[in-house]
């Protein structure tokens, strides 16, 4: 860094365009502002000297965006692609540290709403807030933003208006998990209740298209029966339905190309067979419904911030079907959600879908900043594992997680020397992962600040766990 006025400049972010020159750069305590030098028409902040020293204010960032097109999230298509959820606004510059030279296309700006809700976010500082971290970096290449877990009309509206460009339709509330086990009588019931008005079809009209000859897949083809196509509609119809409706909302709301969607299904109780996934591609696409990536719920368990659980050869098969699937239908990629830390898939997943594979992950960087905390404030970091603890029995009940709250020690049972192994813990990363919206609420103030004291070990850490999880996906290495 150097030194310019009272602030310090991160180097990386300086750039010069069209009359005007723009750097990001911060004070003693941490507070950040926009430099702008030459042309400031459109920027708001104060006058000093030659230079306008700007907040970091949505209106200065839309102003940054204008003058500087790559800081403009766009689609990414079907490039090899990762997605870094950030809870706290702050690990964006570590983000792109990692993933510089990979080939893996980024989506920096990545909440759900349910995360908005515990973070008290808006979709607006979430893209902003990677907007900054972006520039402080330097990065100028393609990245995009994501709208994860949208699951009703309304909820897209603030995100449009943000300008995301990556939609993540969740119909998990209508899929039908009794479906998976229901005797055929009753599915036959589920099936004549299905919205046939909604997809714009016939019980009987379907179930000819299912039943007339076997798919062709590539490798291997995939016949259905009555009981697996009754089964797969009981199951996903009203889903499928729901889907196709969220479609429309958003392609009535955005121009076309100027958004991706997603539809996910993986937030589910009962695993998608290949017949089902079939069945959910083959039904959008009649309805006219485009997506970039589908994520299936897979055997085995994605829990939360650990490493898969389950066979994983069984799992291994089912990636190759379910990328055949994907392949025959429009060439989509696979999205492996709760994907973070699960090293042990990464290399399937890559192979299997020849790398039309999406990663997403978000509380694994919410984690790593913690490691910081117990390396660097090991007191504060200790009353955050208390408040975990203590919040782990209410905080887990929306969640995909096992861990036993016993074997997460409390914080006077361990040295300092010993907080930062706490990290490396399936138990403990469980707890303190979907406390966060907890902990943020009565310590995030505190959290960031310290961050920011920190900053330079909390880029160093996230770039070491993210280079990890990126590795097999690094196309330069292909």
């Amino acid at each position: 860094m150097h030194t310019l006025s009272h602030l310090t400049a991160y180097p990386a972010s300086r750039v010069a365009r069209d009359g005007a020159a723009y750097t990001l750069a911060r004070d003693p305590s941490g507070h950040r502002a926009l430099i702008v030098e030459g042309d400031a028409e459109g920027f708001v902040g104060e006058r000093q000297g030659a230079v306008i020293l700007c907040p970091l204010t949505p209106h200065n960032a839309a102003a940054l965006r204008a003058r500087l097109p790559w800081l403009v999230p766009i689609p990414l298509g079907l490039q090899i692609s990762a997605g870094f959820g950030d809870r706290l606004g702050l690990a964006t510059p570590g983000h792109a540290r990692a993933v510089w030279g990979t080939g893996v296309a980024p989506i920096f700006a990545q909440q759900s709403v349910r995360e908005n809700a515990r973070t008290g976010r808006t979709p607006q500082q979430v893209l902003d807030d990677a907007m900054w971290g972006a520039f402080e970096a330097g990065w100028r290449h393609p990245w995009g933003a994501d709208a994860d877990h949208v699951k009703v009309p309304e909820e897209l509206d603030p995100f449009i208006a943000a300008g995301y460009t990556f939609f993540v339709f969740d119909p998990g509330a209508h899929v039908d998990n009794a479906a998976h086990t229901d005797p055929e009588a009753v599915l036959r019931e589920k099936v004549a209740a299905l919205p046939w008005v909604a997809l714009r079809t016939t019980p009987a009209d379907q179930r000819a298209a299912f039943l007339k000859a076997p798919f062709d897949l590539g490798g291997f083809a995939l016949t259905f029966d009555e009981a697996v196509w009754m089964r797969a509609a009981a199951k996903y119809g009203r889903a499928i339905a729901h889907a196709a409706t969220m479609y429309q909302a958003l392609a009535a709301r955005m121009d076309a190309g100027a958004f991706e969607v997603e539809v996910s299904v993986d937030e589910t109780e009962t695993p998608t067979s290949v017949h089902e996934h079939l069945y959910i591609s083959h039904e959008l696409r009649r309805l006219g419904v485009t997506w970039v990536s589908l994520a299936p719920r897979f055997v085995g368990r994605f829990e939360k911030g650990v490493d898969y659980i389950g066979e994983l050869d069984v799992l291994d098969a089912t990636l190759d079907r379910h990328a055949a699937v994907a392949r025959a239908y429009g060439d989509y990629k696979l999205s492996l959600h709760s994907g973070s830390d699960k090293f042990s898939v990464y290399p399937l997943a890559v192979r299997r879908t020849r790398g039309r594979v999406h990663l997403k992950t978000a509380g694994t960087s919410y984690l790593e900043a913690l490691r910081v905390m117990a390396r660097c404030e090991p007191e504060f970091f200790r009353r955050i594992l208390d408040y975990a603890r203590e919040r782990y029995p209410q905080d887990r009940a929306s969640y995909h997680v096992s861990a036993a709250l016993e074997n997460v020690p409390a914080s006077e049972r361990i040295t300092d020397a010993g907080l930062p192994d706490l990290l490396d813990r399936f138990d403990a990363r469980q707890v303190l992962h979907v406390t966060y919206g907890s902990v943020l609420a009565a310590y995030g103030a505190q959290l960031k600040a310290y961050l920011v004291r920190h900053e330079e070990a909390h880029y160093a850490v996230l770039e070491k766990h993210f280079t990890r999880h990126l590795l097999p996906f690094n196309r330069s290495l292909a």
